[in-house]
């Protein structure tokens, strides 16, 4: 039976190639770092020492990478023709629509039927197999993919064609983002008016601002179910992540002539919010340059 290649194993790639071996699918894994590929051998992948190497005789191939140029490249170079053209493509990475399509295009040029299946839920839901992933491609392509995925998620949804997955996925997230600071803010403003945290929290989660930032990801330790404000911020969705997403939802919407001031808003607060040393912290940390009780380090005397 073909193995399934999978390229790229960060923070990401690494649960969700490990989700595959625990379903009983053999993994032939590559990914440029040590750490990452000495992570994925402990998980039961077995290692390649290159992508053509991975993707040699592969019935599937799934890749997770930074960004649209990577995408470009590793299918250019080292999976078109080096992957048999049965191969079901299936890029899981989160770039521009643009490229999504070129690639996807490039790929069905050259007999491949190929994917793009970003995903929604972050390191905690790659590890726990309960990802949802926005599908854009044929339904062909589909068909094939959902058994994959299936394994990876809990929730697997058709978007449209070629890059109509990476578009709900930017959609969403400026979405997430945004109401992430609406969500800080009302906390914020809730203690300055006297209001206990919790209690609002609890009124909150029961009226009409109830979303997903409050009542599933509080920004606030202590508060609601455990998030990553509980653990100093670390894990979850990195805050540089949130302003990848958003920065390509904004060129999206500037090549659409979409008006998107809530989200333009939400993309300068966080490249600020990086820029003072935020980014690696998970993107509700964002409340702790809101609240003007907290300075960063680089602004204290």
């Amino acid at each position: 039976m073909p193995h399934l290649a999978f390229i790229g194993l960060g923070n990401m790639g690494g649960g969700m190639a490990a989700n595959l071996v625990r379903a009983g699918i053999e993994v032939h894994a590559f990914d440029l770092s040590p750490e990452a590929m000495r992570r994925a051998a402990d998980a039961g992948c077995k290692l390649s020492g290159s992508t053509a190497e991975a993707v040699a005789d592969a019935g599937v191939v799934v890749t997770m990478l930074p960004a649209g140029e990577h995408v470009r490249e590793v299918y250019e170079a080292s999976v078109f023709g080096a992957a048999p053209a049965s191969a079901l493509l299936i890029d899981c990475s989160t770039i521009d629509v643009a490229t999504a399509r070129a690639v996807e295009g490039e790929a069905a040029s050259r007999g491949y039927v190929m994917v793009d299946a970003p995903v929604s839920g972050g390191i905690a839901a790659a590890e726990a197999g309960t990802l949802t992933f926005m599908v854009g491609g044929s339904r062909e392509g589909f068909d094939r993919a959902v058994p994959v995925l299936e394994r990876m998620g809990r929730a697997v949804i058709h978007a449209g064609d070629a890059g109509a997955g990476q578009a709900a996925k930017i959609c969403n997230n400026m979405l997430l983002g945004a109401s992430m600071v609406a969500t800080c803010e009302a906390f914020i403003l809730a203690r300055k008016l006297g209001l206990d945290p919790q209690v609002f929290f609890d009124i909150s989660s029961q009226a009409s601002g109830q979303n997903w930032s409050m009542t599933t990801y509080c920004p606030l330790p202590g508060v609601g179910p455990e998030t990553p404000a509980d653990r100093d911020y670390d894990g979850g969705f990195a805050a540089a992540l949130m302003l990848k997403d958003l920065r390509l939802a904004m060129a999206a919407a500037e090549d659409a002539h979409a008006y998107t001031p809530m989200g333009a808003r939400a993309a300068d607060l966080y490249a600020r919010f990086s820029d003072l040393g935020g980014s690696a912290k998970d993107f509700s940390a964002i409340i702790k340059m809101l609240d003007d009780t907290w300075r960063a380090p680089q602004a204290q005397p």
